[in-house]
């Protein structure tokens, strides 16, 4: 069978982006007509035929829309699903969950459901969608991705400013003292990974010290991945004497880790989480962490896709916001 045609192949042999494709197709008027002939004839050359259902749907009000999740178990994505449904009920909407567990296949599954079924906008909590892909959906619908996005692509997005919040936690370490500070990071192939990378690193350089990669870790964000790489930092000829995790779920294996070599938090090693999820207030040490305002960051994106769903004119495209410091025993440190 032959593949189909996508936009994203469209605009790529008529070296012109999705949007102004999708332009083309809607608003011919609004396009220089050398570009318009350029589109024109790669639609034809490739026999594209633009997802008119999809744009049907578009046009026919469900009051339903879809929220595409990479693990519903995690906390953070909880919360955020927690703010977009407290929007979706006040405005009258129903919210569909899908849940991927973190399989690409099933992303593709949801898309489908998605330009199949009669919803109204999707929001989606996912960053390792090709841009190509992301770029013809949001092209076709309303879409609004949160809490990890890219630049690359043009769509609405709720973000965290990840680059200030992993300076911030490093910072707050390096003015305690420590100078052998590690980072144990999520996955490197998602932008808010990369961002708290950076921000560690900035301030590494910015307090004039080196940044030794030796003490950089990549985890997944899960218990298990905070352990195994605080492990491999314990192994080292010279350990740190503090580490930053990307998540609070890998700071917790972290003080595993400490712990099970016979070390105490703060006292030998301190250590700083992000997210602020609830189990940090009660775990023990107490966990210093980076919040993320993780409800509001949903509430913010059901109201951006309903402004989308209804045509609104929006003044923003990127809504960023900022993490808060929470400090306790970990670090060493408590504020009463």
């Amino acid at each position: 069978m032959t593949k189909r045609a996508k936009m994203s192949d469209v605009a790529k042999l008529a070296g012109v982006s999705t949007a102004t494709v999708s332009r083309t197709l809607q608003n011919p008027e609004t396009v220089k007509e050398e570009t318009r002939q350029k589109v024109f004839k790669a639609i034809k050359a490739l026999d594209y035929m633009p997802n008119v259902l999809a744009r049907q749907l578009r046009r026919m009000e469900t009051k339903t829309i879809l929220v595409v999740v990479p693990n519903i178990e995690n906390n953070v994505f909880s919360q955020i699903v927690g703010g977009i449904d407290a929007v979706a009920n006040e405005r009258g909407y129903k919210v569909l969950l899908g849940n991927t567990n973190h399989r690409v296949e099933k992303i593709y599954d949801y898309i489908d459901h998605f330009k199949q079924r009669q919803v109204d906008g999707m929001i989606v909590l996912l960053s390792n969608l090709p841009d190509p892909v992301l770029q013809d959906l949001a092209n076709e619908f309303p879409i609004v991705v949160t809490p990890d996005a890219k630049a690359t692509v043009e769509v609405s997005t709720v973000t965290l400013d990840n680059v200030e919040s992993g300076k911030r936690a490093t910072d707050h370490l390096l003015k305690l003292g420590h100078r052998r500070i590690a980072h144990i990071s999520g996955t490197l192939d998602i932008t808010s990974s990369q961002d708290r990378l950076q921000g560690y690193q900035q301030a590494i350089v910015e307090g004039g010290y080196f940044v030794d990669h030796t003490l950089i870790k990549e985890g997944d964000f899960t218990f298990s991945s905070g352990f195994e790489a605080m492990s491999a930092l314990l192994n080292t000829s010279v350990p740190p004497t503090a580490v930053f995790c990307a998540s609070d779920e890998m700071a917790m294996g972290a003080i595993k880790s400490i712990k099970s070599r016979g070390l105490k938090v703060p006292d030998d090693i301190a250590v700083v989480g992000f997210d602020n999820i609830k189990f940090s207030e009660v775990f023990e040490p107490t966990l210093t962490t980076m919040a993320q305002p993780l409800f509001q960051m949903g509430k913010k994106a059901m109201t951006v896709l309903i402004e989308r769903i209804n045509n609104e004119a929006l003044e923003e495209q990127h809504f960023i916001y900022q993490a808060e410091l929470i400090v306790r025993e970990s670090c060493g440190v408590i504020f009463r």
